[in-house]
Parts: structure tokens; C-alpha cells; sequence
């Protein structure tokens, strides 16, 4: 597979359709106070159509949280009357062993569109034990949401703050994007297509839009070979954009993810910090404590790293937790972040394992702007570390010796180093632990 060792040719870009798109623009959006309530605003102002794919939706779900807020079916619902509005969710698991059921997912379709004008579908295209993952929102054609924040309550509520205040639940860490520009085409016509087989109705996508910016942008996906006919070789190019950016690191890597065991990916990570491109390599990863599934599997992949780190500290594993004071509380990181030499960026739904690189279906936006990329960067620091965007806008290197590290190394605090780092403990098991379903 061509995605596994593309050529070292130099470029960033992964090969193939889509290709970079100039004139765009990319807002990041991180976490679910900033993130949803501009995707509702977006779909209440829509003139021709929306549409949405995910993962999984809760019709009663707060995009906002204010007095007059609109839960997600009465908001459809509305705007369905004047525009066409389409939502594709996976159809769910198909052993009632994991969430959301396919029962479930029934029982929302439903609620989704009796009394209304909305249209719901339930895709079942999947590999067995594996799930449809992308977290998409398209509207009028002109305007395109993609990252990992799903409008759900299931196993968390997705509606935080960047500072995380203790809040009776687990708290949700997450980041999305807003696409203008042509790139929104590309978002759409993968929708569509996605649709029209499941359906079987075709959709009239809408022309390109106009160009609405300066960033060029390169949308990747991962769809498994043999489940749709009109990718029926599927397509591999978060793996290879992964690859190939983290293959070019000289400086640093930060990652944030809800997995970090895929071998393809560790492979390469541990190769920089045995052979370190330069005396100041670093590279951060940002975990949640305690995953849904593989937590052996991310510990063992961690351990690959720490032995490959050999105790030069060029390596970092944290999380982060709720705090209100001096009182924590439990927070998933969901993010699904990479950041390389602040030349490289990418944003979507793909975990670092073998679901989303080769058995899920997954979008990612990547962009090679080293504005956007370091403004990004700065912002997931300030909000980590609990600093101004000013005390974290220092060498990299320095930021992490002087700040990460001692910072996560505190009792009580926000940021924590990850605790029990196996070394090579699970290794493997990711491969394996892969056909377990996750969200």
C-alpha cells in the first residue's frame, strides 16, 4: 500500500484526489463552547441545503446553551421546512455489545424525522466491528465543518470550555474547523457520494465555491477497501499524510488524540527520538487518562517510545483533567490534532490506531500554513498549560523543558504527566484490539 511508504519526494501533500485546493480558509475551533454554536448558526442560516454525516447524533443535544437554545431535532426540523436537510449516521454496532446500538440508532432516525421534513440514513457499509467516524457538517455548498466534535451526549456531554471547569460529568476536550473556499466541494462530493450508495438517490452537488481566502488546503480521508462501489480500493491518505509530515519533523511533534497505537505511526515517531533530526527534537503527546478501549495497547506503544527516548527527555506524554479551584474531575481528550515544525497541520476525526488509518471511515483537513499551524499550536498551549498565548510562543524545546514538563509534573494541576508507561508492554495489541468498536 503506497499510503504505508509514500515517495520521499519532499511535499507534504498526499498524492491523489483531492488535490491541495488554493484560496481557502480555515478557522480552527476548539472545543465544543466555540465549536457548536457555530455550526448552528451556520445551519440556521442556511439557503439551500444541509447536510451532515457522524458517527452518532442525540436529537435532544444543545448546539447552544443559552435560555432560547434549540435542541438539534427542533433546529433540523425548522430549518428543514425551507431547505433540504440530509444526515447520514453509521447505522451502529452490529453486536449489541458496544454503543450505539443499532436499535438505538433506529430509535434516533426516527425521532430525527417523524413530523419533520429532515431526511436521516443509516449506513451499515462497514466492516465488521468497525464504524463510520467523520464528523461532518456541509452547508449551501459553501461552508464546511470538519473535525472530531460529534452533536451527541453518548458517554459525555461534547459542550466545553477551554478552561474546563468541573462539571458533574466527564468533561470532553475536542477541536473542529470552519473550510471556506473550493475544499468545501470536496467535503460535499464525498457526502454525496456516501448518500447516493447508500440511498440510492443521487445528490446534485453544488460548483465549487468561490475562493474565500489564502490557505491552501488538502481534505484526506480513510475509506476501507470493498465497502463503497465508488471507491472500491479505497482510500488511505490520512495514513500517508501522517507519514509523510512526521518523516520531514525536524523540531518537534505535538499530537493530541484520543489513541496513540498505531505501530505505522510509532514506528517512525521512535525513529526520531533514537536518531534525533536535530539537539532540540521534542515531541508531546496529548492522551486522555483513560481511553474507551487500548488503553494496554496506547501504553505499550508509549513504552516503544519511552525506550526509544532512552531518557533524553526529548519525549512527552500528558493528559489534562477538569479543575475548578482545587477540586478535578475527569476530562476525555477526543482532539484528533498533529502538528509538526509549525509547517504542517492536520484536524479531522482519524484516531493515531488501525480503526481510523485503515478500517473506519475518516476526514481530515491539512493545511502546510505556518501561520495557521503555529497560532494553532499556541492556542491548545495556552489552554494546557494555563498561561497567556505570549508565555508559550517560545522556542519549543524551551517551552516544553521549562513548562510542559515541570508544570505536568505537579500535584493537582490541569496538565499531568501519563502515568505507568510500559516499555513494550502491549505493543502489538492495537492490530488486534482494532475490531473492537470505538467512538
Amino acid at each position: 500500500m503506497g499510503a504505508y511508504a509514500p515517495p520521499d519526494d519532499g511535499s507534504l501533500w498526499a498524492a491523489a484526489d483531492p488535490p491541495p485546493r488554493d484560496g481557502c480558509s480555515l478557522e480552527v475551533l476548539i472545543d465544543g463552547a466555540e465549536a457548536l454554536p457555530r455550526i448552528a448558526a451556520a445551519i440556521e442560516g442556511a439557503q439551500r441545503s444541509v447536510h451532515i454525516a457522524g458517527w452518532h447524533v442525540t436529537p435532544g443535544f444543545g448546539l447552544t446553551r443559552d435560555q432560547s437554545a434549540q435542541p438539534l431535532r427542533e433546529l433540523l426540523a425548522s430549518v428543514a421546512e425551507r431547505v433540504d436537510v440530509r444526515v447520514l449516521l453509521w447505522a451502529g454496532a452490529p453486536v449489541p455489545l458496544f454503543d450505539p446500538k443499532r436499535r438505538d440508532v433506529r430509535r434516533v432516525r426516527d425521532e430525527l424525522v417523524r413530523g419533520t421534513r429532515v431526511r436521516c440514513a443509516l449506513d451499515a457499509k462497514e466492516r465488521p466491528m468497525h464504524c463510520h467516524h467523520e464528523k461532518l457538517v456541509v452547508v449551501d455548498g459553501d461552508v464546511a465543518f470538519v473535525g472530531g466534535i460529534d452533536m451527541t451526549s453518548l458517554a459525555g456531554d461534547r459542550y466545553d470550555e477551554p478552561r474546563h471547569p468541573v462539571r458533574g460529568g466527564i468533561g470532553w476536550h475536542d477541536v473542529s474547523t470552519r473550510i471556506r473556499g473550493p475544499a468545501v466541494a470536496d467535503v460535499d462530493e464525498h457526502f454525496a457520494a456516501r448518500w447516493s450508495e447508500v440511498t440510492g438517490e443521487p445528490i446534485a452537488t453544488c460548483p465549487p465555491p468561490a475562493p474565500a481566502g489564502s490557505t491552501t488546503l488538502q481534505i484526506v480521508r480513510t475509506v476501507p477497501e470493498r465497502v463503497y462501489e465508488f471507491l472500491p480500493r479505497g482510500d488511505f491518505r490520512i495514513l500517508e499524510s501522517y507519514v509523510r509530515a512526521l518523516r520531514s519533523a525536524q523540531s518537534f511533534v505535538y499530537l493530541e488524540n484520543q489513541f496513540l497505537w498505531s505501530p505505522e505511526i510509532v514506528r517512525i515517531l521512535a525513529a526520531k527520538l533514537r536518531d534525533p533530526p536535530s539537539p532540540d527534537f521534542r515531541l508531546v503527546v496529548l492522551l486522555p487518562a483513560h481511553p474507551n478501549n487500548g488503553a494496554d495497547d496506547t501504553r505499550g506503544q508509549l513504552g516503544v517510545l519511552a525506550e526509544a527516548d532512552a531518557d533524553a527527555h526529548r519525549f512527552l506524554a500528558a493528559t489534562i483533567q477538569s479543575r475548578t479551584g482545587s477540586v478535578t474531575d475527569a476530562l476525555y481528550v477526543h482532539a484528533k490534532v498533529g502538528i509538526v515544525d509549525d509547517a504542517w497541520l492536520t484536524i479531522g476525526s482519524a484516531n493515531v490506531n488501525e480503526h481510523s488509518l485503515f478500517n473506519d471511515s475518516e476526514m481530515n483537513v491539512v493545511t502546510c500554513d505556518p501561520q495557521i499551524a503555529r497560532d494553532t499550536r499556541l492556542r491548545l498551549w495556552a489552554e494546557h498549560l494555563e498561561r497567556s498565548s505570549d508565555e508559550v510562543a517560545g522556542d519549543p524545546a524551551r517551552v516544553v523543558d521549562e513548562l510542559w514538563r515541570p508544570t505536568a509534573k505537579q500535584p493537582g494541576g490541569h496538565l499531568r504527566e501519563l502515568p505507568g508507561v510500559s516499555r513494550r508492554s502491549a505493543a502489538l495489541r492495537g492490530p488486534l484490539q482494532s475490531l473492537v468498536v470505538d467512538g
